[in-house]
């Protein structure tokens, strides 16, 4: 199971049960109080990246996710070369088509992460990798660091410059003329309420999810009616949620508001398959996709975030103009760019390409030598852009010239 590519996004609605410690006491806080630490990441496909040790080894790479509750280990492989011990078994379950699965909780870890230090963090462990982070970032991931890493901190993210900033709250630096809204912290995540305007014109206020695990710009559930979605919608497989595919529709959204801001003609996601009912009673999820046009400070202990136009914030939204999935295998040294899903009646489907498909060159360029990021760039970036593309199928080299085609 593959994580979808950028905007057709991954669900992360986990709930885990039964913990046994309570939420304040699993946390982190700077390993030198009074200081701030400045740490590198890493954006990957949406994803924000970090190195982290566990019980002084590593570094892992996990991404900060603030759609989850636990911090969750994907790769099972990193359970055996830690020997983490686990305590007891829990249930996974999230949107998607398939059934739940279980993990493991660990005693509490050792967790280190550039002067950050934890206190009786443990971790939901999965037996097998359900959420394929590896495949589809093009690197290991090896898990996912949720609500005990923002509790007690206050974490600036800079999009400019790939770092973040984590201090006490006391000791943060805010920014200046940003916008300050108030959030909730409800079941261990955090919620904004704002008012949406959907395509006819209806402004709805809306509680919203804050996920940085989610790559879309805004997704919206329960549907009231299609005339909240633009005439030209689409039918889209959003993506691979927890337990399978999540299906639904794309389709611009006429303004977001964010304090002082009003984000428009953001494209939204509109899941039609949502069977699983959340602990807290929401009306959608707001992603990175749209957070990354920000600066934006998140600061749990007194429920608000802070968010200031990043250098993003006047670019113009775009899906896949390709209408293709794809994912990463490493083979020894060589990385092999697969096509997982191949979307009908868009531009990949009608330059002929197939699932199983093998990507092998992009104009003049080796797809082993470019990242899946900037594959994904490429193919977001401008309706009516020719390629050509050598592809590998059935063991022959195929020539294919894909035209790529904007559809929301």
């Amino acid at each position: 199971m593959f994580w979808s590519k950028r905007y057709r996004f991954i669900i992360l609605a986990v709930i885990v049960c039964c913990f046994s410690k309570a939420a304040a006491a699993q946390s982190f806080s700077m390993e030198e109080p009074g200081t701030s630490e400045t740490i590198p990441f890493e954006l990957v496909r949406n994803l924000i990246v970090v190195q982290l040790k566990i019980n002084n080894q590593g570094p892992y790479n996990f991404a900060l996710d603030t759609g989850v509750g636990y911090m969750l280990i994907t790769e099972p492989s990193l359970v055996d070369s830690l020997n983490i011990k686990s305590t007891r078994t829990v249930k996974i379950h999230g949107l998607g088509e398939g059934k739940e699965f279980e993990a493991h909780i660990t005693t509490p870890l050792n967790i280190n992460l550039q002067g950050i230090v934890s206190h009786n963090v443990s971790a939901a462990v999965f037996t097998e990798d359900h959420f394929g982070l590896s495949a589809y970032a093009g690197r290991t991931i090896h898990g996912l660091l949720g609500y005990e890493f923002f509790s007690q901190l206050a974490v600036k993210i800079n999009f400019a410059e790939n770092v973040l900033v984590v201090s006490a709250p006391q000791n943060m630096h805010y920014y200046r003329r940003a916008a300050k809204l108030p959030i909730s912290i409800e079941d261990r995540k955090p919620y904004l309420t704002t008012n949406v305007t959907f395509a006819n014109g209806n402004t709805r206020k809306s509680k919203l999810v804050i996920d940085l695990g989610a790559g879309h710009f805004i997704s919206m559930e329960n549907l009231a009616d299609d005339k909240q979605l633009q005439p030209q919608y689409i039918d889209a497989n959003l993506g691979i949620g927890i337990n399978g595919p999540v299906n639904g529709y794309l389709s611009r959204i006429k303004n977001v508001e964010l304090g002082k801001y009003s984000v428009k003609n953001v494209i939204g996601a509109f899941p039609d398959n949502n069977k699983i009912v959340p602990a807290v009673p929401r009306d959608g999820n707001l992603g990175i996709g749209l957070l990354k046009k920000f600066n934006v400070i998140f600061d749990y202990p007194n429920n608000v975030i802070y968010l200031k136009p990043g250098t993003e914030y006047h670019r113009r939204d775009e899906h896949d103009m390709s209408g293709m999935t794809y994912y990463s295998i490493v083979d020894y040294d060589l990385v092999h760019v697969v096509v997982d899903k191949v979307e009908p009646g868009s531009a990949a489907s009608e330059a002929g390409l197939k699932k199983g498909d093998e990507l092998e060159m992009i104009d003049r360029t080796a797809v082993g030598h470019m990242t899946l990021q900037q594959i994904d760039d490429l193919f977001q970036s401008r309706d009516g852009r020719p390629f050509f593309l050598l592809i590998s199928r059935d063991k022959k080299y195929v020539p294919i010239r894909l035209t790529l085609k904007r559809r929301v």
